[in-house]
């Protein structure tokens, strides 16, 4: 198992599903999980190594490509904060931040709709569902008041 997998594997098992959640909602984390920390761990590596997707991207959108690996950096920090356990929710309050960056600039930009715009919230379901699905205190916070 990778270490990004077990990470993921490993902040999954930190908190209890809780009553009521069952097998399904614990594999439907895992899986949800996965897949946002194998794009993110994609896209950070990208921008990290300062490869030409990246570079071309990121000047695509206006910034230079001297920004491209401290964008990179930025991504690798709330990566790292989001595999912990322990900072697994402020990893991805984080993460929240830098996506509706993402979402302002392809707005700006009026990139199409769908694909690139809503894009940042499509990756960011997939970072805070799994929370909400395994632990009290973050269905707390989304709760509904009465």
């Amino acid at each position: 198992m990778s270490i990004a997998a077990s990470s993921v594997h490993s902040s999954l098992q930190h908190s209890a599903t809780g009553p009521g959640r069952g097998i399904a909602a614990q594999r439907t984390a895992r899986v949800l999980a996965f897949l946002a920390v194998a794009f993110l761990t994609f896209d950070t590596t990208i921008k990290v190594f300062q490869l030409k997707p990246a570079l071309d991207a990121t000047q695509e959108l206006g910034f230079s490509h001297g920004a491209v690996v401290w964008i990179g950096l930025v991504e690798l920090l709330c990566l790292g904060l989001y595999l912990v356990p322990r900072t697994t929710v402020f990893g991805a309050v984080l993460w929240t931040g830098y996506l509706g960056g993402a979402i302002a600039i392809h707005a700006r930009l009026a990139h199409p709709l769908f694909s690139h715009t809503l894009f940042p919230i499509y990756v960011a379901i997939m970072l805070w569902l799994p929370l909400w699905l395994r632990d009290a205190r973050v269905r707390a916070v989304f709760a509904a008041k009465k």
